[in-house]
């Protein structure tokens, strides 16, 4: 598995990150088949399978539903061999999503998070943005609260999962770390990844899958053309996937390693 730093953090993530929104949330997804939520040991075999292609990146949210409480207690006793990617902003509560970017509430969600995370510190924190990226930037001091809280050394690095090509720019400017979608369906937010690096800025790519909507995209692989598409970006540092099938999982990563 090649891995990267991303941008300047002084992190290394492996070009394959794992989603874990299937963890603990199956209400309110955009996914094409309904899911159940997986139990405690299935959890753990996929984490093994992961661990054994390679990954060491996982990407959670507390929109995820019950997503961090859950790998808190099944990473107890690896949390040093994973480089765990968590946000704020977004709250998902009786199958509807809530935002609060202020100050305040930024402060209770990290201290929530490295509670239900069973961890001193999370190493990446995304603003979970609600599409008003430009805003939520210029106006709620987001980062300048999670700097704060980063300099406190609760967390290594931080920026936004942003839904415009304004937000992205800015949030490059103004952070360590850029999650952007990108796909061979959506490409509008090339010029982010470009600039980030230019500016030797961390990039994740979200929805590089197309949110299992795959049959979007011809190619006698789709996966290994959404794959080739995405990495042909210099800028990109790694690709979540979202999966709860050990099986999809190994065929992402191998389309991803032919690559190189």
């Amino acid at each position: 598995m090649r891995n990267s730093e991303l941008g300047q953090t002084g992190i290394h993530v492996s070009c394959i990150g794992l989603g874990t929104v299937k963890f603990g949330r199956n209400q309110g997804v955009k996914y094409p088949l309904e899911f159940n939520l997986p139990n405690d040991q299935e959890i753990l075999t996929l984490l093994d399978c992961a661990q054994e292609l390679g990954i060491n990146l996982l990407d959670t949210a507390p929109a995820y539903g019950t997503s961090e409480e859950r790998l808190g207690e099944l990473l107890r006793n690896k949390r040093n061999e994973w480089i765990l990617c968590s946000k704020v902003g977004e709250e998902f509560t009786n199958g509807k999503s809530f935002f609060d970017f202020s100050p305040a509430a930024t402060r209770l969600s990290i201290e929530r998070s490295l509670k239900r995370l069973k961890t001193d510190v999370i190493d990446i924190v995304l603003v979970h943005s609600n599409g008003d990226d430009k805003k939520i930037i210029e106006e709620l001091e987001i980062f300048t609260t999670l700097n704060d809280l980063k300099k406190a050394g609760h967390i290594r690095a931080f920026g936004m999962s942003t839904k415009t090509i304004e937000g992205g720019l800015l949030a490059v400017d103004d952070s360590d770390v850029v999650m952007v979608t990108y796909n061979p369906i959506d490409s509008g937010e090339k010029a982010v990844i470009d600039y980030a690096h230019k500016n030797n800025k961390g990039v994740l790519i979200k929805k590089a899958l197309v949110s299992g909507h795959l049959q979007n995209i011809p190619g006698e692989d789709p996966i290994l053309t959404a794959m080739r598409f995405v990495f042909a970006e210099p800028g990109v540092d790694s690709v979540i996937v979202g999966t709860i099938n050990q099986e999809h999982l190994r065929h992402n990563v191998a389309c991803a390693l032919s690559l190189w």
